[in-house]
């Protein structure tokens, strides 16, 4: 049976990026043997511009038959200054509620070549290699009440989170930690906020079942200036859903562009992977964005979805290599290094995904 694709491009650069990731896809669907079927399907404000609904029926349809969903970025400034469920947002938010997966995966990692890109002192942040998992469905971005008084001067959200909830997603996390370095960080407020206090002690309580991973609790505003001065003391970090967006898109300063963190939203029905980064309106049909989040999204579909482990490593080595290459988008290029187009970068992958190949293939032949 092949393995049924939903593309979802959706609005700003997310096609320019979908492209190159779907080159990679057909690459190893090719040299595997793994047959694919994609299908490509609109969302957020490219779907409003055509059917006058972010997340059409025939789009949810087409993303819950599938084995998982593949997405590119929605989100366009025209919209802004409608109400939050008119925007091109709300559709990922309704397509995460419908497919189900409440633990996002979201890996920041520090590419040896890029040490000197980031923000830190090379030193510092070398080696780094940090998996946030985020609460997906849950939290402010969920709860309700939520809405204006009618004087439209004083606006309202509930933070609201069920033992479930918070059980559900610590097991993600230890699990994912035990596989790791057996180390992971639960991050919270619970020196101000009650459903801190819960997400701690229900934490505890799983972590009874994980003795032989070492738990850490950390306020967020301590876990931020950890990750700012030292990134490299952190291995699983475990957040809720508001902090754990704010934290992976700070986490980009480890990688040296929020263009290279890939994601996973797992748990549910059906699996969806996105690149971290938005829509990026401003430099859309340029030709100029960074596909690598989009590229290490596949590598993350291939494993956890397809069980198609090797395959997955392969595509990591590849875009290590290609950097190591010195392959550059101009979100990551210095000083005189020439940046590449999103389609020369997603061929430079190819190319090294090749050699990856190649390589291995000669050694297992000796």
């Amino acid at each position: 049976m092949p393995l049924k694709i939903a593309l979802l491009p959706g609005d700003g650069i997310g096609p320019e990026v979908t492209n190159e990731a779907v080159r990679i896809l057909k690459y190893v669907s090719e040299h595997s043997g793994k047959s694919l079927s994609l299908s490509t399907h609109l969302i957020g404000g490219a779907a409003i511009d055509q059917t006058g609904c972010g997340l059409p029926e025939d789009t949810l349809e087409a993303c819950l038959g599938a084995d998982a969903v593949l997405l590119g970025a929605v989100g366009h400034p025209k919209f802004d200054g409608r109400r939050p469920q008119e925007r091109p947002e709300a559709a990922i938010l309704a397509l995460r509620q419908a497919l189900g997966g409440f633990a996002n995966l979201r890996p920041a990692v520090c590419y040896g070549a890029l040490a000197k890109r980031t923000p830190f002192q090379p030193d510092r942040v070398r080696g780094a290699n940090v998996l946030i998992i985020r609460e997906l469905l849950g939290g402010l971005y969920y709860g309700e009440p939520r809405g204006f008084e009618a004087s439209g001067n004083t606006a309202f959200n509930t933070m609201i989170y069920s033992r479930h909830e918070v059980e559900r997603v610590a097991r993600v996390a230890f699990e994912r930690a035990r596989e790791r370095k057996k180390k992971l960080a639960s991050i919270d407020k619970a020196n101000v906020l009650e459903t801190s206090q819960l997400w701690r002690a229900v934490v505890n309580d799983v972590a009874a079942g994980y003795p032989d991973v070492q738990l850490e609790h950390v306020f967020v505003d301590a876990a931020a200036m950890r990750l700012a001065i030292s990134p490299t003391s952190f291995d699983v970090m475990l957040c809720e859903n508001l902090f754990g967006d704010i934290l992976s898109d700070q986490a980009a300063s480890i990688a040296g562009s929020l263009g290279l963190l890939p994601s996973a939203t797992l748990g549910g029905r059906i699996d969806l992977y996105e690149p971290v980064h938005g829509s990026a309106p401003d430099i859309a049909g340029k030709g100029v964005a960074n596909p690598i989040g989009a590229i290490a999204s596949v590598a993350m579909l291939l494993r956890y979805s397809a069980r198609m482990d090797k395959e997955a490593a392969e595509i990591e080595h590849a875009i290590d290599d290609a950097l190591a290459a010195g392959a550059r988008t101009a979100d990551i290029a210095g000083p005189g290094e020439r940046a590449l187009s999103t389609r020369e970068m997603g061929q430079a992958i190819e190319d090294a995904l090749h050699e990856v190949r190649d390589r291995k293939h000669s050694y297992h032949a000796v």
